[in-house]
């Protein structure tokens, strides 16, 4: 008889969890975490789930670790690579890695950053990882191996320079990407103005200087994320200060050039301002950017013959400080964090004219990052 039980347990459980997934995807619900600034009302890295007709929903605390601002998946999208953005004196400054367990997040490895407040991670299909570390102006590399484990520091590429305003007396990198149309690595640097490039090097494990090795931007630009459009000829570069997007792409000589730029804002604001985040529609008909400070999403369309942009519209964030903002897999959603007011708004997207929807809004702590 106990093994009949036994049997029946073994039926019956998996069989209610599969019930449970498959009502998830039949209700066209799509899961997200996000990641915060940790203090009094955060703990760490949530998860929340997008109903088909834009509503949030809270699903619970997914791990609790310290400042988790920035979050990547794994090549497998088994794993999750978090910063731990904090500085050298209350801690080492860490990349921390969590296996996807349900809706939990369990941690596995902790690895140094490299350098003070990490704020970028990124990971390319091998499982190497970059962490732009702000404050230390400086990018590690590291690795992360097939069961989630991340390697220690393997190289640091450590910036130098400065530019013209107050927030560019020191390096800072913001941000450093795998080019998806090569072997190339693009650090972001905000305090130097500069774009650095490198070759990564997997014989020896470390990160080779380019020849050119920089490109600089527009004096005050304050470089801070791109985004590669999916044609592979055009780079779109947000700078964070003049509140810019610069058109990046290689000359007759293959080298890297600073081509137009063109203004995140509408012409009447005057307000102070900065920007955050920057990301392009599948397709490329479209770039996005969130404005902190205007808190809006603009929405550009993008010139197939030559990569410039026209904008097409502002649309409010309806929140304080439009943090990092992410466009949902099948691109008919797009959500913004917003970091000030507390709350993630979603939208509905436009595929054919690239507008952009408002539809419902959910209390979050301090966001700062979302990973769907």
């Amino acid at each position: 008889m106990k093994n009949y039980i036994f049997l029946i347990l073994i039926v019956v459980f998996p069989g209610c969890q599969m019930n449970k997934q498959e009502q998830a995807k039949q209700a066209g619900e799509q899961h997200f975490f996000v990641g915060t600034y940790t203090g009094p009302e955060s703990e760490g890295i949530y998860k929340y789930a997008l109903n088909k007709d834009g509503a949030l929903q809270l699903i619970g605390l997914a791990a609790k670790t310290n400042n988790p601002s920035f979050l990547a998946w794994s090549p497998d999208k088994k794993y999750i690579v978090a910063v731990s953005e904090i500085d050298r004196k209350g801690g080492e400054s860490a990349i921390k890695s969590f296996s996807i367990q349900g809706d939990t997040l369990v941690a596995i490895s902790e690895s140094p950053s490299g350098g003070a407040h990490p704020c970028f991670v990124a990971v390319n299909k091998e499982g190497y990882v970059l962490a732009a570390n702000y404050t230390g102006g400086n990018v590690g590399l590291l690795k992360l191996n097939d069961k989630g484990e991340l390697s220690g520091l393997l190289n640091l590429q450590q910036h130098q320079g400065s530019g013209i305003t107050k927030r560019q007396q020191a390096p800072h990198a913001h941000s450093a990407w795998f080019n998806p149309a090569g072997n190339d690595i693009i650090s972001v640097d905000l305090g130097s103005n500069e774009l650095w490039f490198s070759q990564l090097d997997t014989t020896d494990k470390k990160l080779t200087p380019s020849d050119p090795y920089k490109l600089r931007m527009a004096p005050g630009a304050g470089p801070r994320h791109l985004t590669f459009h999916p044609n592979n000829l055009w780079i779109y570069v947000l700078n964070e200060l003049d509140c810019t997007i610069t058109l990046v792409q290689k000359n007759e000589l293959g080298n890297y050039e600073a081509k137009v730029s063109i203004s995140t804002l509408p012409e009447n604001y005057t307000e102070p301002n900065t920007c955050a985040d920057i990301h392009h529609s599948s397709d490329g008909k479209f770039i996005y950017a969130s404005n902190r400070g205007h808190n809006s999403i603009v929405i550009f369309e993008v010139d197939f013959a030559d990569g410039s942009l026209s904008p097409v519209s502002y649309e409010s964030t309806h929140g304080e400080t439009p943090r990092n903002f992410s466009l949902t897999p099948d691109n008919k959603y797009l959500l913004v964090a917003n970091q000030n007011s507390d709350n993630i708004t979603s939208f509905k997207r436009n595929t054919e004219t690239g507008l952009l929807t408002y539809l419902a809004q959910i209390e979050a702590p301090n966001p700062v990052c979302i990973l769907f």
